[in-house]
């Protein structure tokens, strides 16, 4: 059973019409998406084990690196050219570079008080952040997609939306296997992310303001 789920952020909502009217603008959201796909996709290369991974691991991680490209790509639609992730190339950067990497701590914490040690606390940890990143994907994309169709822009992510709701699917199977109540786990996990999100659109809004 699958936790419900917002496809629709009226934060995110309201700051990305002014962002998408400025080409310069879009072209650093874009790049910070990017590299938040980017730091996702080695995130997930450092938590497998080098022997014991199977396919679907193997496929995320390829698809999440992909996503990064395919975002970098799209910057190209708008006249932009940023070579890197440098502060100068992204919105807050800082928030947009740690907000990953704080909710890793935070997973990694609460399985920890759980007892999960070794192996089962990292495969715990891909699993649970995982699944908050993929839900946390359909709300930003989904929210972004309604945004850019609004403005007529040539730049779309339709392609990461089909492939991020695969990926939740794939999530949700494997920790029904790995705990029968991760619901509960993850009801108080989503609570976190939501903090975390709501502190990158701050720090976005502060930027472009």
């Amino acid at each position: 059973m699958q936790l419900n789920f917002e496809t629709h952020c009226p934060k995110l909502a309201s700051i990305l019409p002014p962002l998408i009217a400025d080409d310069a603008k879009h072209a650093l959201l874009l790049n910070s998406l990017s590299m938040m796909e980017s730091i996702g996709a080695r995130k997930i290369a450092a938590y497998v084990d080098p022997i014991h991974v199977d396919q679907i691991t193997l496929q995320h991680a390829a698809e999440e690196m992909r996503h990064a490209y395919y975002l970098k790509r799209q910057i190209l639609k708008l006249g932009q050219d940023l070579p890197d992730y440098s502060h100068e190339h992204t919105l807050a950067p800082r928030a947009s570079y740690r907000y990953l990497h704080r909710l890793d701590w935070a997973c990694s914490r609460h399985l920890k008080d759980l007892g999960y040690t070794g192996r089962a606390l990292k495969h715990g940890c891909y699993l649970f952040v995982t699944y908050l990143i993929e839900v946390r994907a359909m709300t930003l994309y989904h929210t972004y997609q309604n945004a850019l169709t609004q403005a007529g822009s040539r730049v779309h992510v339709r392609s990461i939306i089909k492939e991020e709701e695969a990926h939740l699917s794939n999530m949700t199977a494997q920790l029904e296997t790995f705990t029968p109540d991760w619901q509960t786990h993850a009801q108080a996990l989503l609570s976190i992310e939501h903090t975390l999100f709501d502190g990158w659109i701050s720090a976005v809004s502060r930027t472009i303001q």
